[in-house]
């Protein structure tokens, strides 16, 4: 199929991309089979943007029913699809955005599971999984570098989301900046990526004080000590009568970290209070945005053009910003 022309109504749908992307980008796309795990409101957001683009498949796994909360960021639901599975009442749906993409959906988490992991990402060329606990998303990471898979995560925590990826030795081209901008050329690049596991045992220490403010490090731990939280009591934080107990890990954690004591000891306690009460709930902006910016980041990887993120992006809600942290990268 790589080499297969593209019908009148593929170059019609996605003449602007292959004008941007060139005709290999677009059929790499149309050959990937996606795998999608929970379809809270990043992966919604996620979802429509790759499928409007054009890949090949969305495997969409999710077990859950459509709740009254997935309303708001889950614009694929409406009010009479409360109660009914999620991906039952989304495929119909995702499939009108684009009829040229097939769409399969599997209505139970036990496919993420190990025993049948490897099975369900047997034929997938990428995999990513939205919302989940760090845990489990470490566990799933290591299967995919077991089956040398893509992995991306994603999800939100009210006004504060993220991004990691693991492309393992992910090859892609990009203007060569070395040289004078009349003179560029594409040169052919390779990152290699490591592991969430690996990841999350980065060390700030080599960093200077000013790089370490452009990284906004207090919306990175807060994201790590609520991953700790949720480790610890298999649930989110909910309120005041966890803020004190939130900011000892967050604090514990850029501890650990080495974080250069100048820019930061402690997370600010209205970060802590704010994500505390808010971690929880989606709020639609901040899940359009990371999704977008996920959605973006897998096509560039499929399409092996320009460096994809290395490899952990977080978002601020209270700021509007968002910041890269290379973590355990070279």
């Amino acid at each position: 199929m790589a080499s297969a022309e593209f019908t009148e109504e593929e170059q019609g749908r996605y003449d602007r991309q292959i004008r941007l992307w060139g005709i290999e980008a677009q059929q790499r796309m149309r050959n990937a089979t996606i795998l999608v795990a929970r379809l809270r409101g990043t992966a919604t957001e996620t979802i429509k943007n790759i499928v409007l683009a054009g890949i090949g498949k969305l495997i969409l796994v999710d077990e859950d029913n459509v709740a009254e909360e997935d309303l708001g960021a889950g614009f694929f639901f409406r009010d009479d699809d409360v109660g009914k599975k999620r991906v039952e009442a989304a495929k119909a749906r995702i499939e009108s955005l684009n009829p040229l993409v097939t769409v399969e959906t599997v209505p139970t988490f036990s496919a993420l599971d190990d025993q049948t992991f490897e099975s369900t990402v047997n034929g997938v060329d990428l995999v990513c999984i939205s919302d989940w606990d760090r845990d489990g998303l470490i566990r799933m990471n290591d299967l995919c570098r077991r089956t040398n898979k893509p992995f991306y995560s994603g999800g939100t925590y009210g006004l504060l989301g993220y991004i990691f990826c693991d492309l393992l030795d992910h090859d892609f081209i990009s203007p060569d900046r070395s040289v004078l901008k009349d003179n560029q050329k594409s040169v052919k690049l390779r990152a290699s990526y490591p592991s969430l596991r690996d990841a999350l045992e980065h060390r700030w220490s080599a960093l200077t004080k000013r790089q370490t403010k452009e990284l906004n490090p207090a919306s990175v731990f807060a994201i790590l000590a609520l991953w700790q939280f949720q480790s610890d009591h298999k649930r989110l934080p909910d309120g005041p009568r966890d803020t004190t107990e939130l900011q000892t890990i967050a604090d514990c954690v850029v501890s650990k970290a080495d974080v250069n004591k100048q820019v930061l000891t402690t997370i600010p306690r209205t970060l802590i209070e704010s994500v505390a009460m808010t971690a929880p709930h989606e709020f639609s902006p901040v899940c359009a945005i990371v999704g977008g910016m996920l959605a973006q980041d897998i096509l560039k990887t499929l399409a092996a053009r320009e460096p994809p993120i290395a490899n952990f992006l977080t978002f601020d809600g209270n700021t509007g910003g968002a910041t890269v942290c290379r973590m355990s990268m070279s």
